[in-house]
Parts: structure tokens; sequence; C-alpha cells
């Protein structure tokens, strides 16, 4: 095989290369939801970040409170709001779920303290009208504790102090709570400065224990001398001392309420401390009673009615009280077949103001000597009528000369006090004699007596009249005078006999056996009849020798 040369041009073929293309376009949207992302990661960092704190509160209904709707606002600024509303597994609570604002996690300590804020009528006082428009809120009372809390039981009701309020708690112990409440006011000068927070009972049952808030600046004036005592309604005293009414206000009549008082010379002194206790007394005059430091235990035996004697009656020396009634028995001596009535007192020797000197050593008398001495001069108790409206009865003690020796014996627990029969019942047994020897009088015979000497004296009265008429005819002139005499001292005679008649008449109603009180008038009758013989006796004697009135009596010869 031959070639032959040729002329052949040589052709450069192109190079190929491969140009990639931008898809510049694509990219972009691609930043749309990385940017999105990111958008979305920060306000999820920053809510996580910025999200309060989930708390649960319990509360016994829930009334007025709705998931989503119902607020938590502290001072009225709100810091969360309601999520969830469920029912606790024993089905007796409400569990309510919160959310709470960041800054408001300082409030979440120990004694915080939650409650529904609704329209409510306590007392005198009308609270939460906002709500009627607005809707039922949580309210927030902030705590003092370090300790962090997120569960918490509710209130059913709003505290009555908040504890930014100025002003100091007080302590009150007291026999019972008589119509206080929570919110029940304290008065002070009549004037209201506080209320009554919460009470509860003593742990023995034996009284009551209160919680009290004097608000700021009133609560200065509570010094550790005050005096507490129930102001509550009207204070009705009906006793030995008569009829007395005392009240504090309106207020207190209806709601019950405390009123204190400061001695005038404490006004210097430091005020108390807060959570002072002090006792709250039933009354104001209680309660303004000077505190006796030494008490003494006696027995009083009476064997008269009580009736009218009641316990916390006084006990009265000449006007100063010297201790009270604390009990009233009644015994049987089964020997005697009669009854005793022991009454028990408290008596406080320190109000004798016995503070006699020995002489010698310079030491106070013993009370026990004290009232040996009194009782061997006569020192005795007696009960006494202390109202005569209110028929109240009270023991007085007061000297008896004329009482019956007697000792007190030491030895028995309490000791026996001597007593002495009352003025009331000594005046009875006095009537009760008279009535006795009244009725041993012979009434129907004295009357009797009385009607024959009447008559008697009537028929001496009328021959009388008969003579001296017959000798006012008779005798001289010269005589007249005296018979006219004679004539007026007998019409003064039959006006006197007239008066007697009358006067017996009366007696002789009087005279019988349910009269209260009668006279022995045998005496005076058998004088009259006497007079009226004597009467008698001149008529006789004139008659037979009328010339006596001028010449006189002629002697008898014998």
């Amino acid at each position: 095989m031959s070639t032959t040369p040729q002329h052949t041009e040589t052709v450069e073929i192109p190079k190929a290369y491969v140009e990639r293309r931008r898809y510049r376009s694509s990219q972009l949207i691609w930043l749309i939801p990385i940017i999105a992302a990111i958008i979305g990661i920060s306000l999820a960092v920053k809510s996580y970040l910025e999200r309060g704190p989930v708390i649960t509160i319990t509360f016994k209904n829930g009334e007025g409170i709705e998931a989503g709707k119902t607020k938590i606002k502290y001072k009225d600024v709100q810091i969360g709001e309601v999520k969830s509303i469920t029912i606790s597994k024993d089905r007796t609570l409400v569990v309510v779920t919160a959310e709470l604002n960041k800054d408001a996690e300082e409030l979440l300590v120990e004694d915080t303290r939650f409650w529904v804020v609704r329209a409510r009528i306590s007392g005198g006082s009308i609270t939460g009208l906002g709500t009627v428009m607005g809707g039922s809120y949580i309210g927030v009372d902030a705590g003092v504790s370090k300790e962090e809390r997120h569960e918490f039981a509710g209130l059913e009701s709003p505290p009555v102090i908040r504890r930014d309020d100025p002003g100091r708690q007080f302590v009150l112990h007291a026999a019972d709570i008589g119509s206080l409440n929570i919110s029940s006011p304290i008065f002070y000068r009549h004037m209201q400065v506080g209320e009554v927070i919460a009470f509860e009972l003593d742990k023995d049952g034996k009284g009551v224990t209160l919680r009290a808030f004097i608000r700021s600046p009133y609560d200065q004036y509570v010094k550790a001398n005050s005096l507490f005592w129930h102001a509550s309604g009207i204070d009705f005293t009906l006793d030995a001392n008569g009829v007395r009414v005392n009240t504090e206000s309106m207020v207190s009549i209806l709601l019950g309420g405390i009123a204190f008082q400061t001695e005038d010379d404490s006004a210097k002194a430091k005020p108390a401390e807060p959570n002072s206790v002090f006792t709250l007394f039933a009354n104001r005059n209680e309660a303004q009673m000077r505190p006796d430091t030494l008490v003494e235990n006696y027995i009083l035996v009476f064997r008269e009615s009580l009736r009218g004697l009641p316990v916390g009656a006084p006990v009265d020396l000449r006007g100063v009280t010297v201790g009270e009634v604390t009990r009233i028995n009644i015994e049987l001596d089964p020997r005697k077949k009669s009854f005793s009535m022991p009454v028990e007192i408290k008596f406080y020797p320190e109000r004798l103001k016995a503070r006699y000197r020995n002489a010698q050593k310079g030491k106070l008398m013993d009370s026990r000597k004290l009232l040996d001495s009194l009782v061997e001069n006569g020192f005795r108790a007696q009960v006494h009528s202390g109202n005569l409206l209110t028929g109240q009865l009270y023991v007085a003690l007061d000297f008896f000369p004329r009482a019956p020796r007697a000792k007190i014996d030491w030895r028995k627990n309490p000791p026996e006090f001597p007593t002495i029969t009352g003025s009331m019942v000594q005046f009875q047994t006095a009537l009760m004699n008279i009535l006795q020897k009244i009725e041993k009088l012979p009434l129907e015979e004295l009357s009797g007596d009385a009607r024959k000497t009447m008559q008697t004296l009537d028929a001496t009265l009328k021959s009388t009249d008969r003579l001296l008429k017959g000798i006012d005819d008779t005798i001289l002139p010269e005589a007249r005078g005296m018979v006219e005499d004679v004539r007026k001292t007998l019409d003064e005679v039959r006006t006197t006999m007239d008066d007697a008649r009358k006067t017996l008449g009366s007696a002789n109603q009087t005279l019988s056996a349910d009269a209260p009180l009668q006279l022995d008038m045998r005496d005076a009758l058998r004088e009259m009849g006497r007079a009226a013989q004597s009467l008698r006796t001149l008529g006789d004697y004139l008659e037979r020798h009328p010339e006596s009135l001028i010449s006189g009596k002629k002697e008898e010869k014998r």
C-alpha cells in the first residue's frame, strides 16, 4: 500500500470547557427559613428566659375563678394570670395553676397569702365593689420570710390587715370570746384604733387567746399597764348598786368590740412591746379594779334565805368592797333536820389598809392576827339588802358588840368566818313575836267588856244630864254659874265619850285575829269604868244634897 503525499490542512478542534451555572436565586430562598428559625429560636429562648414562675393555689371552691381570665394582682397591679383549674385527687379542694411575671418571683415566700377578691359584705363594711364590673381576681399579700415556696393554701376571706400596714399586734387572754369575731373593732377613748385579727381556743380549753392589731400612731398609747375589756353590745347591769347602762358605740352594739385604757400617771411610760400579753376583762369595772396580790378564801354559813344574793356579789365593809362571793351552796344537817347555806367568798385583806406596825418589831401585822382581834370585838358578816328595787343582796362586814362570842378555826380549809342573822330576818322575827302575843289576847272578851262599858257610860251620862236639869230649876241663881261650868265639863266628857265610842267602834273592827297589831286596852277601859262609877256616885249625892253645891259637902257626924 502506497501513499501519496498530499497537502493537507491541519484544523484545530476547540477544547470544550464545562461551565457550571450559578443558581443565586435558589440560594436566597434558603435564607428565609434559616432566618425564621433563628428568630423563632431567639423568641423561644427569650420567652423561656422571661417566663415567670408557675405556682399552685388551693381553695375550698372555685367561685369567681376562670382559666385564662382571672388575674393575679398585688396592690392592684397585675403580676400573673390563672392558667388552669382542676379538682384535687381527694375532691375536697380546687387546685388553681397560675403563672406569674418574672419580676414577681420575689413574692413567692413561705408566708405570702393569696385570696379571691370579690364583692363582700362583712360587719359594717362593703369591699370588692370593683369586681362587680371587672370580675373577681386573686389578691396577694407579700410575706417577709426568706424561704421560697410555690404551693400555697389560699385564704377563704381577705386578711384583716396587710403586712405593710403600720401598727403593732398584741395578745389578749380572755375567759370567753363573747360576741367578738374577726374584724371586731378596738376602741381607745371611743375612737376605733384597731381590729381583732385572729382568735383561738386555748389548749386546755379554759380560755380564749385573741390577737389584736392597733394601728399607728395609736399603738403608742398601749403601755405595759394598759387595761383591755369587752365593749360588746350594751352593758346593762342590775345589781346591789342599782341600774347601770354602758356602751362604747353603735358599731360595738352590732359587731362587738374591745376597749382599752391607760392610767393617766403612765403617760410618760414607754409603749408596750409588740406581741405583749394582756388580760381581756369582762367589763370596764372589773378591769379598773386594783389587782390584789393577796387573796384569802373563807366560808360564811347562813341559816336564812339567800334569795337575791348572786355569785359575784360584793363583800362590803362600810361602803368599801373588800371581797366578792364566789359560790353558794346548801347543806342538810341530818341531826338537827335543818338546812344551812355555806357561802364561799374571796377576801382581799390588803384593802383593809391593815398596815398596822408592831410597835416593838416594826413589822406588818399578820392578817390572821388582825382578823382574830376584829372577830373578838364583834366583827361579823351579815346579809344586807343592797337595793329595794332590784331585791339584790350583798354581804356586809361590820362590828356587832352584842354578837355571841366566836373564833375563826384556822385549821379548816377554807376557814369559817363567823356570821350573824341579817337585820331583815331580825325584824321579821320580832314582828312574828308581836303577832303571836296579839293572837293570845282575849280579843272577844275585851270587845264585850268595851261594849258593856260604853253602855254603862251612856246610861250614866243620860242620868247625870237629867239630874243637872233638875238642879238647874231648883238651885239659887248664884249657883248657876257653877252648874254651867259643870255642864260644860260634862259636855266635854260627853264629847270625849263620843270620841271614845267611835274609837272603840274602830277598835272593835281592828281587834280581830288577822290584824297586824293590837293594843292592850284593858287598863284604859278599867279606868274609864272607875270614872263612870265616880260620876254615878256624884250624881246620886247631888240628888240627895243639892245644897252641897253652895255650902259644900258636910262632914259626917261620928
